[in-house]
């Protein structure tokens, strides 16, 4: 039994897989909130444009 915890303690071929994972799910998380908040200010810039636009017409 002590032999293989000192195998699965040695072994760290999976850590990086991990770590790059972990990166990836921050990165989509941050793009994701940014494009939240880009999304909000784009329609209420084309809901201004239209507004405006619209009586002209």
């Amino acid at each position: 039994m002590g032999n293989i915890i000192e195998k699965l303690n040695i072994d760290e071929s999976g850590t990086t897989a991990i770590e790059y994972a972990l990166i990836a799910t921050r990165v989509v998380v941050i793009i994701i909130g940014a494009l939240n908040l880009l999304s909000r200010d784009l329609n209420n810039t084309f809901n201004t444009i239209a507004n405006t636009v619209t009586p002209v017409i």
